[in-house]
């Protein structure tokens, strides 16, 4: 519905939305578990037959993206492991490969995905939720922190594998549900007794994927982070965007998570 612009720019491929629920239920956790539980069945499945995926965790669930066009690939490819649904008129109705319409092809044999480099700012980070009732009383801050607290962008050619610090705030409102990520210091802008955490308070580390924008048509790049990450049973928040991607950890985890992706960087050479 927004009107076109010169400042933005849209991808020509229509996505659709999955979301794996457990026992037809969706979760009901107060944190999201991340990419680990689902990477070997979905992700991993998925990135083998060449199918591109879009990666958005939030505070109550997570989804994956995949485009209208590899849907037939999508079903067929997780069909064995799911009982799979799409929803009609807000009922969910069974899907089988006979349904899809413009039939199923074998996809190419995939090359080798790229492994594109990690890097591991020292910003700590917080996953929020709040409740939709109370956004107004923090709508002014929301504002000012997503369009006039950003700082400068760093030059171009700036890299390194340990960045002091990242600009970086996520916001969904998604069926409903509010789901925010900021950095600690931003945080305590925010009145306290208004943004709803776990009950343990966890802080989150950030591992950064890709060293210039990845776009949206390479495959592989979340598997690149969740399998390993799900071999180690190590739980993630991530966050796909068309320059980078982003898995959060929790803060006591880094150490092992960076040598785990040092692993596989090094044995992917």
């Amino acid at each position: 519905e927004l009107p076109p612009s010169e400042f933005m720019q849209v991808a020509d491929s229509t996505w659709l939305v999955l979301s794996v629920v457990s026992n037809g239920r969706a979760p009901s956790g107060s944190q999201a578990t991340g990419v680990t539980k689902i990477a070997r069945s979905v992700i991993v499945p998925l990135a083998e037959h060449h199918v591109s995926v879009l990666m958005l965790s939030t505070y109550q669930t997570d989804f994956i993206l995949v485009r209208e066009r590899d849907l037939p690939v999508v079903i067929h490819t997780l069909a064995g492991e799911f009982d799979i649904y799409r929803e009609e008129s807000g009922e969910c109705v069974p899907v089988t490969c006979d349904d899809v319409s413009n039939g199923f092809l074998k996809p190419k044999p995939a090359a080798s995905p790229t492994l594109h480099p990690v890097q591991s700012p020292q910003t700590r980070f917080c996953v929020l939720t709040v409740a939709p009732d109370t956004l107004p009383a923090i709508a002014t801050m929301l504002i000012d922190v997503l369009f006039y607290s950003h700082s400068p962008p760093r030059e171009a050619g700036t890299s390194s594998q340990d960045l002091d610090s990242i600009t970086f705030f996520a916001f969904s409102l998604i069926e409903g549900y509010i789901s925010i990520v900021m950095d600690a210091e931003t945080q305590k802008r925010f009145p306290s007794d208004l943004l709803l955490t776990s009950s343990t308070g966890e802080l989150w580390r950030m591992v950064r994927i890709g060293g210039q924008p990845l776009g949206f048509d390479e495959c592989g790049i979340v598997a690149q982070i969740a399998e390993p990450l799900a071999t180690a049973d190590i739980s993630a928040y991530y966050i796909s965007t068309f320059n980078f991607d982003h898995a959060l950890v929790p803060e006591e985890g880094i150490a092992e998570v960076i040598q785990l992706l040092q692993q596989r960087q090094e044995s992917g050479r």
